[in-house]
């Protein structure tokens, strides 16, 4: 799991800065300087490296998107010491990209931090077997070695176990899975986890032994946590929640979720080109990975029937009682308690789906129909 795996196992590690955290959430975020031309500059702090995750800002920043809202967007790195959510909270960036779970339980333990545009509809996480396994879904796990990143990542394959009347601790035999797919392609893993857009795209540009061609979808079985009722919210766009109170950041705000909700319909719309300028952004993965990446990621946004980026609350909802009640095999869950009233909004994101409406961009992507993707070995 080199990308989408290690950030959120890094990540989930929230005792290492819970102090912190609490410490510094009434901090403001970084201060805002403009540009020669009189662009504001924000910085925005993603989860992991430039891939494509994240073409939508990408695209938002080659394409003018941002500067057209007056603003000159820095667009950070992540990495395995980075917390983006306790970047954001610290006053070291104005926005930061984080799943929602991850996210509240920084918001528990002090982070002041709001979801203010709930980018993935969707979840990207699914549980893989090869289909000689006889895996179906979650009650067939019954006596499987089962991966699981662990560190919080592991909830919703949790909840859909305890949902199939399985006992975690008992009924399966936990394996700790490392950051890629080698155990489970050498079959020391009967179901591994695996992201839509990354790790499952790792398996199909390998060769299967027994053919010499890669492998195929035919050859494995998934169990999508969206299908078994216990998908959780992920990437979603979080503002500072004090600053929100200033209408300076509030109308800055609105122009910041605009152009990035206008650079996702772009790469909706144009994924060869979101490909390339991800690529051209740095990214350590090939561009038949970036295109598998930015097709399957399209796929968690849209159709967006309410608007993209809207926030849906019988799916928030349904995230934090499974963040609430599903104890991991340390007996532990993400959440305590409910979140307060403040953590999430939608105030900022109607407001910039209105603006985007005027504009006629469409944001719902109703006719939206993903393109088939080749992938190359290795995703190159």
């Amino acid at each position: 799991m080199r990308s989408t795996g290690r950030r959120l196992r890094i990540r989930a590690v929230l005792a290492a800065v819970t102090v912190a955290v609490a410490a510094l959430s009434g901090c403001s975020t970084s201060d805002n300087s403009t540009t020669s031309d009189g662009l504001t500059k924000v910085k925005l702090q993603l989860q992991w490296f430039k891939q494509g995750q994240f073409a939508g800002y990408l695209a938002a920043a080659a394409q003018g998107y941002y500067k057209e809202q007056g603003l000159d967007v820095d667009i950070l790195d992540g990495g395995t010491d980075i917390v983006p959510q306790t970047v954001l909270a610290q006053g070291q960036a104005d926005y930061a990209v984080a799943w929602v779970p991850k996210a509240l339980a920084s918001r528990e333990a002090g982070a002041g931090i709001t979801d203010v545009a709930q980018i993935f509809q969707r979840s990207g996480t699914k549980q893989v077997s090869f289909k000689s396994a006889g895996i179906g879904g979650p009650a067939d796990l019954k006596g499987k070695k089962v991966g699981n990143w662990g560190y919080g990542n592991e909830f919703e394959l949790f909840a859909g176990m305890t949902k199939a009347g399985l006992d975690p601790a008992k009924d399966v035999t936990l394996v700790q899975q490392q950051f890629d797919m080698n155990a489970f392609l050498a079959h020391d893993i009967d179901a591994a986890q695996a992201m839509s857009y990354n790790e499952y795209a790792q398996l199909l540009e390998v060769k299967n032994p027994a053919t010499g061609k890669l492998y195929t979808p035919e050859d494995f079985a998934t169990i999508d946590w969206n299908d078994q009722g216990v998908a959780m919210l992920q990437d979603a766009l979080w503002a500072n929640t004090d600053k929100l109170k200033d209408s300076k950041y509030a109308d800055q705000t609105v122009k910041f979720i605009a152009a990035s909700l206008k650079g996702w319909a772009f790469c909706r719309d144009n994924v060869d080109k979101c490909r390339d300028l991800t690529v051209a952004a740095g990214s350590t993965l090939g561009a038949s990975h970036q295109q598998w990446q930015i097709t399957e990621v399209n796929k968690l946004i849209w159709p967006s029937p309410n608007g993209v980026g809207m926030i849906d609350k019988a799916a928030w909802d349904r995230t934090v009682a499974i963040a609430k009640t599903t104890k991991n095999q340390e007996g532990k869950t993400v959440l305590t308690k409910d979140p307060d009233a403040a953590a999430y909004s939608v105030e900022y994101v109607t407001k910039a789906l209105d603006l985007l409406k005027s504009q006629g961009v469409d944001v719902t992507g109703t006719s939206y129909v993903a393109q088939p993707v080749t992938l190359i070995e290795g995703g190159k």
